[in-house]
């Protein structure tokens, strides 16, 4: 099982470069950075969601960020985790995706969710009631931009004709697109427009394995060759927490760091580092 890192790129925090070095350097296989653009400053939101932390409102912008961890390490895998679609514009974001796969050498995982704080996602444009599917149809036109030299996508949230984009990412079909998410019809998404699933830690692990082997047989019911592959996303950084994801078959486990200075980031690392070469494959 492969061991992954995460952390809110905030601005007081570690810099995403210097991040990307430790946690390489460590042995780690993957790092993914969350995003937020903004946090609305309404009462109507903290009714919401409560009071969130500084690092929601604080965070670096979420490719310029990655790009700067690609930059600095050789193997690292660099991920969105997640990048929220309802919130963002598809030409836009599958230029942004191809050109850092492009220029890393293919070593971006494209987590994708819809996104929670509905003042967030309506200050973009989007119906937050409708965000699912407004996200499935970003993804799939997305992927028609990576794949073919002339796209178009016509749909009910989105509508483009013939147009040219380049760069196209490393692989021809794009980075594997990893669907965050637990709720009832996240394995349709999966195998509608996805490559692997990406659930948060939390649900109880019964309940995890029996989700994991239906995607998997609902996966090869599709005509996949392979079973989904399946990250969890928080997963507590204790090794028999870790071996129980690994025995109902998680692929990936993703820790997260704590937003914080760089000598906080770097003992919390060193502390986990060891896991690494438990698990790894």
């Amino acid at each position: 099982m492969k061991l992954g890192i995460a952390m809110f790129p905030a601005d007081f925090a570690i810099r995403p470069d210097e991040l990307a070095r430790v946690v390489e350097e460590r042995g780690f296989e993957s790092l993914f950075f969350p995003e937020h653009t903004h946090l609305p400053a309404t009462e109507r939101t903290r009714a919401e969601v409560g009071e969130l932390p500084a690092h929601f409102s604080r965070t670096h912008d979420l490719f310029v960020a990655l790009g700067y961890a690609a930059a600095v390490t050789r193997d690292l895998l660099v991920g969105t985790g997640i990048c929220l679609v309802p919130q963002r514009d598809p030409i836009v974001t599958a230029k942004a995706v191809a050109s850092l796969d492009a220029l890393s050498g293919g070593r971006v995982l494209f987590g994708v969710g819809a996104g929670w704080i509905s003042e967030e996602i309506a200050h973009h444009g989007t119906d937050p009631a409708r965000r699912w599917s407004v996200m499935a149809e970003r993804v799939r036109a997305m992927r028609r931009i990576w794949e073919d030299d002339i796209a178009e996508f016509h749909g009910e949230h989105v509508r483009f004709g013939p147009l040219w984009s380049w760069p196209k990412p490393h692989r021809p079909s794009g980075p594997p697109v990893l669907v965050g998410g637990s709720g009832p019809r996240v394995a349709d998404r999966v195998l509608d427009f996805g490559d692997e699933w990406m659930p948060h830690a939390g649900m109880p692990l019964d309940e995890l394995a029996e989700r994991i082997a239906k995607l998997r047989a609902a996966g090869y019911e599709a005509g996949r060759a392979d079973d989904v592959p399946v990250t969890v996303f928080g997963a507590e950084p204790e090794a028999a927490r870790l071996a129980e994801l690994r025995e109902i078959g998680v692929n990936r486990a993703v820790l997260y760091a704590p937003p914080a200075d760089a000598d906080t980031v770097r003992r919390f690392l060193d502390q986990v580092a060891p896991l690494v070469t438990a698990f790894q494959d």
